[in-house]
């Protein structure tokens, strides 16, 4: 099991294009978030948040040198904490997160 863990999450980061892509999605939903909050006059839900946080954290991490494989692994597992996190909290308390 040890093995599988550090080949996937202490990999080394896949490089420019993947890291576009999750920060280019962390950046559409902040621009969402935004619109609502500054626009519509509306509070989105707090998933969002949960969401921007993620997917830049994971396209942080893919965006890093090849030789940062600790500091690449340490970021994967704070996004998928982050995740998790939003995912335990819709199952027990889904009214935090509608406002």
């Amino acid at each position: 099991m040890p093995s599988i863990i550090d080949e996937t999450l202490f990999s080394e980061p896949s490089g420019r294009p993947f890291a576009l892509v999750q920060l280019c999605g962390a950046l559409l939903l902040s621009g969402v978030y935004a619109y609502y909050t500054l626009v519509e006059n509306a509070t989105p839900g707090s998933f969002l948040l949960f969401l921007i946080a993620g997917t830049a954290l994971s396209g942080i991490a893919e965006s890093l040198p090849k030789l940062r494989r600790q500091a690449a692994g340490v970021l994967r597992l704070a996004a998928i904490v982050v995740l998790v996190t939003l995912l335990a909290v819709i199952a027990v308390a889904p009214e935090l997160l509608t406002g």
